[in-house]
């Protein structure tokens, strides 16, 4: 019997290993260019890579590294990263409903493993999951993330300096790579993002707030205002 229940045990992470293999290709470009960006924003090696294992978000380790560059504060972007990765509470409590249960330290654990692709994969098996699936599923994902990114400062480092110099422009222009897309056929996408640029502009000139809290300012204003002036529309009979 207990050879049994070791061989489900390892099968299980096994399969959340397979699983994760896709996660872990897909870190990778994204992962060495954060490497790139954050040593031509100044981070060392060091800290690059602490970043990556004690933060593990893509998104808001972007964020962070561009407000560094401009000189932004601790707190204010520790708030901003909060509030960026604030989604996460739900997709927390909606994977404890799949998951088997198992002992709070464990969930504590791989929860921190949670990002948007890993829930995807993990909530989309029909069967619940175990905390050996989502440990090898999280697993690979995370070591991905972390040696790309390392690696990504050292290719940096390699580049000449004026490259190396350049490199900060290339922060802007994935951010607008990654707007334009969302903005293509939805109007309020494109009039969120117009509204907070302005209000974002509008504080930083005026000197009221310093460039942090100007955008984290801009950012929670402007989804509520559009929020509230343009609410979505309720599916159900109207579309029958």
């Amino acid at each position: 019997m207990a050879e049994s229940s070791t061989i489900i045990r390892e099968s299980t992470f096994l399969e959340g290993l397979q699983a994760g293999i896709s996660i872990a290709i897909g870190y990778m470009p994204v992962a060495l260019t954060f490497g790139l960006l954050a040593k031509a924003s100044g981070l060392s090696a060091g800290e690059t890579m602490m970043m990556s294992l004690l933060v593990f978000a893509g998104a808001s380790q972007y964020i962070a590294i561009n407000m560094i560059a401009v000189g932004t504060g601790a707190a204010e972007i520790i708030f901003t990263t909060f509030i960026v990765n604030i989604r996460h509470f739900l997709m927390s409590a909606s994977l404890n409903e799949k998951a088997d249960e198992d002992p709070a330290w464990k969930k504590v654990i791989y929860s921190f493993g949670i990002t948007d692709e890993t829930f995807s994969v993990a909530s989309l098996k029909h069967s619940t999951v175990s905390s050996g699936y989502l440990f090898g599923l999280m697993g690979i994902s995370y070591s991905s993330w972390v040696i790309n990114s390392g690696l990504g400062h050292f290719a940096g480092s390699l580049l000449p300096q004026n490259l190396q110099d350049s490199m900060s422009i290339a922060l802007y222009a994935m951010f607008i790579g990654l707007l334009v897309p969302s903005i293509k056929g939805q109007k309020k996408v494109a009039i969120l993002a117009g509204t907070a640029a302005l209000s974002s502009t509008v504080l930083t000139y005026s000197k009221l707030l310093t460039g942090g809290w100007a955008i984290i300012l801009s950012t929670l204003v402007s989804a509520v205002l559009i929020e509230l002036l343009m609410p979505e529309k309720k599916r159900g009979i109207q579309d029958e």
